[in-house]
């Protein structure tokens, strides 16, 4: 979908200061929003895909006023709208009903080990690869209106095959209960003049992990 959270190549928002000495959490609300939502998925409701799908549906308005965790937190208010795990009532009164048992809850204890684990995404394929390393592709121009991986900026560009990483879940199907349907997933590495033209920085390179089926020969 082309929500708010695409920015990639856009104007206006300024540049990405990254900041290695940054600790993980700024306030100790955004480190319960994080245990939240772990523990609110472990519970298997929704999938990964679902959980992303649902912080690029805020309206933009919402989004583009909204700090990092605050997006988790309204993602996550509205999956457990979704999935019958709170009312509108509880909700609004920031009071939910107590947790009935679960197997799949999850334990302070079992937290760590939970983080280390992951949440691995390939998948055994039986078909052969419909690329191979120095293919040159173009991303397909598509607009769908769920869930994609493939960004808006690279939609129509031709960029070339860096790596084959096998099966993996396809988030399209998997964000809407469609299924895993696991597709080949490669790395693609694109001219920064493919996507912004002369306007592009000199020598810019742009690498994006894209599904087989967002990919035709160029």
């Amino acid at each position: 979908m082309n929500g708010p959270h695409d920015l990639g190549g856009q104007m206006g928002f300024g540049p990405v200061r990254p900041d290695s000495d940054a600790p993980p959490f700024h306030a100790e609300w955004e480190a319960r929003a994080l245990a939240l939502t772990l523990c609110a998925g472990a519970l298997g409701r929704w999938t990964l895909d679902e959980s992303r799908h649902a912080r690029e549906s805020l309206p933009p308005a919402i989004y583009y006023n909204a700090s990092y965790f605050e997006i988790w937190v309204r993602a996550l208010e509205a999956l457990l709208l979704r999935h019958g795990l709170v009312s509108d009532t509880e909700l609004a009164a920031w009071q939910g009903a107590q947790a009935p048992p679960h197997p799949r809850r999850l334990a302070p204890q079992a937290v760590a080990p939970a983080l280390a684990r992951g949440g691995p995404t390939d998948r055994p394929l039986d078909s052969a690869p419909r690329f191979r390393p120095g293919d040159r592709v173009r991303a397909r121009v598509m607009h769908p209106r769920g869930h994609t991986r493939l960004p808006r900026y690279v939609r129509g560009a031709i960029g070339v095959i860096e790596a084959d990483h096998g099966g993996h879940v396809f988030p399209d199907t998997n964000a809407h209960g469609g299924g895993e349907a696991p597709q080949r997933l490669y790395t693609v590495v694109f001219d920064g003049a493919a996507l912004w033209g002369a306007d592009a920085e000199p020598e810019l390179q742009v690498s994006v992990d894209a599904w087989e089926s967002y990919l035709d020969p160029a």
